[in-house]
């Protein structure tokens, strides 16, 4: 059971304890806004997305704005924070991550629910995530009159791809991605996560340039912490020890969902090369939901030994176990969408290895250690650089911890919102 907050994900908090009264108190203090919050995914879950939708909605809310996010029926219910959720589908209970025909259905009820809660709410700014949110905020302010925030994640027909829900060569592919260019033209203002995702807007889709703007995933530095900036290590070592991880091994994390446009099964082919050149060298894999088929995959490979996979890892406990490792690596392949693990592995101060993509070299800049994408040869060899050279390893870390404080905040990423919120709504 995961942790968030101190609470275990499965307990449904009372509404009331983080939303008292949705219509009282229209009046607000210069540069506070009401905001609505469309999530359509099954928030709070611990991965991506969610953690943009949490941070953004901690740090709008230390600067005195409301927010009250509507989504899908499942999910945990982080302390502080107003969640309103769509009707329970008691025959379909969990949503299962990526892309799904169940999501029509489940889209359907949100819209429901956003509707009801704007009705109530009255909101200043929809801030919608996700292109199904986005459709949704659309059509809820364009009855309301209220502007419409599209925080663009990636291009929804490349995402479909990446899961193997789409094939671009079906008749589906077409009205699709049209039905993707709409809903992009629909919003008022595109924010997104990175200056390739908003440079894919303007060339894929023809989205006018003046009207992106773009706020990049951040990181809370004071919670994800470097091990010279911590002092219970004793807790970190008796962690490695209750997953049994050898001693005398360098380990290697990842951190994110397990999936193959995620890079994991070249992961395993460059641990295997690894091991095969006799490198004390343990990999910490952590994650869902292919945690049974990759760890079959290990085996397969002969690298069953020195893998340790955990399943899912709560949010509130990811700085812990990343803090297990020597390096970080992030082997995705997607070309269009955010990379927030990478701003985790910066604040805990760990060098990190990632494939040559537009978004991992514009979060890690020349701090980061990248190798040819696809390339499992190449990933080995960029991990074996720095399990090598701790001296070399060290002070990349200490890079990237800078990098992240200086230019990742989410209080910053907020003040940016308020001011594109007063821009819309003055």
């Amino acid at each position: 059971m995961s942790i968030l907050g101190g609470v275990p994900t499965g307990v449904v908090w009372p509404v009331e304890a983080a939303c008292p009264d949705l219509s009282a108190g229209r009046k607000r203090a210069a540069r506070s806004y009401r905001v609505l919050k469309i999530a359509p995914t099954a928030f709070f879950s611990d991965y991506g997305c969610h953690v943009r939708i949490l941070e953004e909605t901690r740090a709008l809310q230390r600067l005195g704005n409301r927010v009250v996010i509507c989504t899908y029926h499942t999910g945990a219910d982080p302390v502080g924070v107003c969640v309103r959720r769509a009707l329970n589908t008691p025959w379909w209970r969990t949503v299962r991550v990526g892309s799904s025909r169940r999501k029509f259905f489940y889209d359907f009820w949100l819209l429901l629910k956003a509707f009801e809660t704007a009705l109530l709410f009255r909101p200043d700014i929809i801030h919608a995530h996700l292109h199904e949110g986005a459709l949704i905020g659309t059509l809820i302010g364009r009855i309301l009159g209220v502007p419409v925030i599209f925080d663009f994640q990636g291009s929804l027909t490349s995402e479909m791809v990446d899961h193997r829900f789409l094939d671009p060569d079906s008749l589906w592919y077409s009205p699709l991605r049209l039905l993707e260019w709409v809903i992009d033209h629909w919003a008022a203002v595109i924010v997104t996560s990175s200056r390739n995702a908003a440079d894919i807007l303007v060339r894929d889709f023809g989205y006018p340039r003046a009207k992106v703007r773009t706020i990049p995933d951040c990181v809370d530095a004071t919670t994800f912490r470097p091990r010279w900036l911590r002092d219970d290590l004793g807790g970190i070592e008796r962690l490695r020890s209750r997953l049994g991880i050898p001693p005398d091994r360098k380990v290697v994390v990842y951190l994110g969902l397990l999936a193959e446009y995620q890079g994991i099964g070249l992961l395993l082919e460059a641990a295997r090369r690894l091991i095969d050149r006799g490198l004390p060298v343990h990999f910490l894999i952590m994650g869902f939901p292919g945690e049974e088929f990759y760890r079959q995959r290990a085996e397969q490979l002969g690298v069953g030994p020195f893998v340790t996979f955990t399943g899912r890892i709560s949010y509130v406990l990811a700085p812990d176990y990343l803090l297990l490792g020597d390096v970080a690596v992030s082997p995705k392949l997607s070309e269009t969408e955010g990379n927030g693990k990478l701003l985790n592995y910066m604040a805990c101060g760990l060098p990190t290895v990632a494939f040559d993509t537009p978004v991992a070299t514009e979060i890690l800049g020349d701090a980061g250690l990248y190798a040819r994408a696809g390339d499992p040869d190449s990933l080995a060899g960029r991990i074996a650089e720095l399990l090598t050279d701790p001296v070399r390893a060290e002070a990349l870390g200490r890079r990237l911890r800078r990098r992240a404080e200086a230019y990742f905040s989410w209080d910053w990423a907020a003040l940016q919102f308020v001011e594109l919120y007063k821009e819309l709504v003055g």
